[in-house]
């Protein structure tokens, strides 16, 4: 299977798509930043891409969907060290959240609900678009936030949730 070195990790070729690899040569954290408000209006376009008028709401409406605690409201935007991003509520508290098609519920916070909320958007919005040129970085970002998600102190029930 050929690789190539995207930023320091190996990145398998697969049907035309890039799909990470544990780079286990280095051991490097995946950070996180939260996004100034001066910054926020180019973040959706950047992550999102061409959909990003459809990103934006699915990862609301994932989080309404998944959690009865959550009721709209304000959102930080984040971007990652490795090239990924996710978006959290800014809400007080833990989230519950129910996922009915792998029958996880539990309690996170509202950055681990965002990550959850996040990925299915992502992969929601990849097995949408039919342009190749813009599903490809919709699956590496997806897997860029799942690096970050596994690293996270709420990691394993992040990884329940989306299982």
């Amino acid at each position: 299977m050929p690789y190539t070195v995207v930023e320091g990790r190996a990145i398998a070729q697969v049907n035309n798509r890039r799909t990470p690899k544990v780079n286990t040569q280095q051991n490097l954290t995946v950070t996180a930043s939260r996004v100034l408000d001066n910054q926020r209006e180019n973040f959706l376009p950047m992550y999102f891409g061409r959909s990003f008028m459809l990103g934006e709401p699915f990862v609301y409406a994932w989080l309404d969907r998944l959690s009865v605690d959550y009721d709209g409201g304000m959102w930080d935007f984040f971007e990652l060290s490795n090239g990924g991003f996710y978006m959290a509520p800014v809400v007080p508290g833990p989230l519950r959240i129910e996922v009915h098609g792998n029958y996880y519920s539990g309690s996170v916070s509202a950055d681990a609900a965002g990550i959850i909320a996040t990925l299915f958007a992502i992969s929601q919005l990849a097995a949408q678009v039919t342009d190749p040129d813009e599903c490809g970085p919709l699956i590496d970002r997806y897997h860029h936030l799942l690096e970050f998600a596994d690293s996270h102190v709420e990691g394993g029930a992040i990884l329940q949730a989306i299982d």
